[in-house]
């Protein structure tokens, strides 16, 4: 909401800047979305590793049940 406000004041101040950004925001988006998914596979398999590493020592940290 306050983006949007924000957004309204541009547009009374300086309304050609205000439509610049209304235009260039999808664009900008759409550069960094490649990116965007490169860095959550990369989070991903960080996660993976980390698991793999930590799973010998949460398995003697468990507690054993018979």
């Amino acid at each position: 909401m306050l983006t949007f406000l924000l957004w309204c004041v541009l547009f009374v101040f300086c309304w050609p800047l205000a439509l610049l950004a209304l235009v260039l925001y999808p664009v900008v988006w759409l550069l960094l979305l490649p990116f965007r998914i490169v860095g959550i596979a990369v989070h991903g398999v960080l996660e993976l590793i980390w698991a793999v590493i930590t799973l010998p020592v949460r398995l003697l940290r468990a507690p054993f049940r018979v």
